[in-house]
């Protein structure tokens, strides 16, 4: 019997004049960003806490504390590839990630393709395995009103 595992992430930041806004690796040209102790990418946060949830290793605030001055300011997706590398150590592979992103504005379909690839690459994925979608929640909520972004991500690992 195969070794499969599946594990859920949630992230949320709050959106604040003065930061960029990057979702996915993503430089987004934007009047606001999210506000965070690393680049805040709220997409890459909760990839990465599905994959280590998946994995049984906590979640990123054990391995990445927001106390730590390592971490400021930090590329999220260099940190995928940390976790990436965790899940290889225990002898998993990512199978599949699927990612929503929770935004009022900007529109971020045109950008979309680039998040998938980024986030590939970062987990050493083929592009084909991981899907990225963005959807407002109809003016409701803290996404609604333009008060924070959130994203949530499945992610499947498999044993190689």
């Amino acid at each position: 019997m195969s070794d499969v595992r599946v594990g859920h992430g949630y992230d949320v930041h709050r959106l604040v004049e003065g930061r960029k806004l990057i979702l996915g690796g993503v430089d987004i040209p934007w009047e606001k960003g999210l506000l965070g102790h690393s680049d805040a990418d709220v997409l890459v946060h909760a990839v990465m806490d599905a994959l280590l949830g998946a994995a049984g290793l906590g979640d990123i605030g054990q391995h990445f504390p927001d106390t730590d001055p390592a971490y400021a300011g930090a590329d999220s997706l260099g940190l995928l590839e940390h976790v990436t590398a965790l899940l290889r150590e225990r002898g998993y592979v990512v199978g599949n990630v699927d990612a929503t992103i929770l935004a009022q504005r900007p529109k971020l379909a045109p950008h979309i393709s680039k998040m998938r690839e980024n986030l590939a690459r970062a987990m050493g994925v083929d592009p084909d395995r991981v899907n990225v979608k963005a959807t407002t929640e109809e003016g409701l909520s803290f996404t609604g009103s333009g008060e924070g972004m959130a994203a949530h991500a499945v992610a499947l690992i498999e044993r190689i």
